[in-house]
């Protein structure tokens, strides 16, 4: 019960902060990845605030035995570079350059209700399900 709180509890924090920052506004998100034209700047205010903090925080939590509300960490391990994580970091960005929404900003705004939004998150869970589908065989 106290994983799932812990989680509920980060979920909304997130969630919140991407609200605050502006990251739930896909113009905002196009402006700022915009350089050539009409660029917004504030949203590396927001990426460099968040590796502030995230930093120190991945340092000093890493260094403990075990997290705080499970019984061990769950980290990634892999650390090749290769043609699927290049093709998917690709499509990430391209998702995100011509919508402005990525897959959490995306979540958020599902209670919204605006079609491109429902039309994004639909299209993401489709291509979720072709990789499944894809690997799986």
């Amino acid at each position: 019960m106290k994983e799932a709180f812990a989680a509920l509890l980060a979920g909304v924090l997130f969630g919140v902060g991407l609200a605050v920052s502006g990251m739930l506004i896909p113009d905002k998100v196009l402006n700022f990845l915009d350089i050539a034209g009409h660029w917004d700047p504030s949203l590396a205010l927001v990426m460099g605030g968040a590796l502030m903090v995230t930093t120190p925080g991945f340092y000093f939590v890493t260094r403990s035995k075990k997290p705080v509300f499970a019984a061990s960490f769950s980290l990634p391990t892999a650390k090749d570079i290769d043609a699927k994580l290049l093709l998917g970091a690709s499509l990430f960005g391209l998702g995100w350059g011509l919508s402005g929404l990525c897959p959490a900003p995306a979540l958020v705004n599902i209670v919204t209700g605006f079609s491109d939004v429902l039309a994004f998150v639909a299209a993401m869970i489709a291509g979720m399900l072709l990789h499944r589908a894809i690997h799986k065989a």
